[in-house]
């Protein structure tokens, strides 16, 4: 990631300016001016983006660039004393007008065929609107937008009134609704959340003849990933005694100081259809499109967050899931997941500890793939002269860590899936050794010299 931020002062105030090869990850080179201004009681943003080249750096599927854009947002505020509105627009993917994009259309006969359809300029534009209620220990919001198919304006950052996960993706291609409330009963807060989506072009199904084919993002103008049919909801208890440390704030690690806070979800998304493909890399980095998608499937996850800040010299952070998951490429296996990780500080010690089961590895090739280890074990110690930092920034520090996995039939380096070269299955061992098992421990000094 790298770029430069600028803010105007005096008369050029509520300017900010950024521009570089990289302003986050995975994102072309761009420049970015944004200008906001309160007039009266209603306050005006706006945002301009133009990707001046497009990245073809991509080495990894959670880097793959979007294609070249360059859009414009608009929004307007207004805050009463209980009610707040806003009103938002967005002209974007102008580039993109004229690119041709592969369609299903179905006949009333039970027969489809694959059409070829372009981006038009009416394809660039989109809107959303939100309203809020607050009134004491009760709080209401709901909201809803309606994207061009190339109207993309980036992941919702916001958080409203609490720690939800079903947001808006941000996405083109697609409508939604979102409602959802949160309500005091003394340190608890109880909240439920709701959303539906449904993109305006389906994805292509799995089973579409030539020359059709699942569109792909380096390919195609759009993709139906993350804006895929959706109904879901969500319900999310917070017990947090010191709201003065929110402890959904981004840096609620390192600022909560409550004795013991806690929350725990559930969130479950119904998706009747499937997807377009996913990009994957093979072993040289070369990145191709995935033929198929993961099927139609009900997902759901119960997930924990719990903070212990016991004085300023002891305290611990745990965060717990359990759930099924999805591939991101075309294996259709579903997987049911469990896991968590616990962070603990002592004066100057450090100890780190993750646990998973029947989940994914570390890399996101694993997931691509659905490449996964029956278990999971890690834990890692280290010791710094200062104090140590709930956050994995720069630091002189020295550890050490040691990483354990077992394998299976679904496990990378799974030695019993070697197979001759054209062979139909591998070859098991006959005389019943066991899946095996991989390890390492490390030992580590980190140097930091900045300041």
């Amino acid at each position: 990631i790298s770029g430069i931020e600028v803010d105007g002062k005096g008369v050029l105030d509520g300017l900010k300016a950024a521009f570089g090869p990289q302003l986050w990850w995975g994102a072309n080179p761009a420049v970015l001016l944004k200008y906001r201004k309160t007039l009266g009681n209603f306050d005006f943003t706006g945002v301009f983006h133009e990707d001046v080249s497009e990245n073809t750096q991509a080495q990894t599927s959670g880097f793959i660039p979007m294609p070249k854009t360059r859009r414009l947002t608009l929004a307007i505020e207004r805050k009463y004393e209980n009610f707040g509105f806003q009103l938002g627009g967005i002209w974007g993917g102008q580039p993109l007008v004229g690119r041709e994009y592969q369609d299903v259309r179905y006949n009333t006969d039970g027969t489809s065929s694959v059409v070829v359809d372009k981006i038009k300029s009416s394809d660039n534009w989109g809107g959303k609107f939100k309203m809020t209620y607050t009134q004491g220990t009760f709080n209401w919001y709901a909201q809803s937008a309606v994207m061009g198919l190339v109207a993309t304006g980036g992941a919702d950052a916001t958080k409203t009134f609490t720690g939800w996960k079903l947001k808006d993706s941000g996405s083109g291609n697609q409508t939604n609704f979102l409602t959802g409330f949160t309500f005091n009963v003394g340190d608890l807060q109880i909240a439920p959340n709701f959303l539906w989506q449904m993109p305006l072009v389906a994805a292509m199904p799995n089973d579409v003849n030539a020359p059709g084919r699942l569109r792909n993002i380096q390919s195609d103008p759009f993709i139906v990933r993350a804006n895929r049919e959706t109904t879901a909801g969500e319900i999310l208890f917070s017990y947090d005694p010191t709201p003065g440390t929110w402890m959904y704030e981004w840096d609620n690690d390192r600022a909560e100081d409550a004795k013991f806070a806690m929350n725990l979800g559930f969130v479950y998304r119904h998706l009747p259809t499937t997807q377009d493909a996913w990009i994957g890399f093979f072993a040289d980095r070369t990145s191709f499109a995935f033929p198929t998608s993961a099927p139609a499937e009900d997902l759901w996850e119960v997930n924990s967050r719990i903070v212990s800040k016991m004085s300023p010299e002891f305290g611990f952070i745990a965060n717990l899931y359990y759930g099924n998951g999805q591939a991101n490429g075309s294996d259709d296996r579903l997987i049911k997941r469990a896991g968590g990780d616990i962070r603990m500080i002592y004066n100057k010690l450090k100890v780190t500890a993750t646990a998973k089961f029947n989940d994914w590895g570390p890399f996101d090739y694993h997931r691509d793939f659905n490449l996964t280890y029956p278990t999971q074990l890690m834990l890692d110690f280290s010791t710094t002269l200062g104090k140590p930092g709930w956050f994995i920034l720069p630091n002189t520090k020295m550890g050490i860590r040691g990483t354990w996995r077992s394998l299976n039939e679904f496990s990378p380096r799974y030695t019993p899936n070697i197979a001759l070269p054209f062979a139909s299955a591998p070859i098991i061992s006959p005389v019943g050794f066991p899946n095996g098992s991989e390890w390492e421990v490390r030992t580590y000094i980190h140097i930091n010299i900045g300041k």
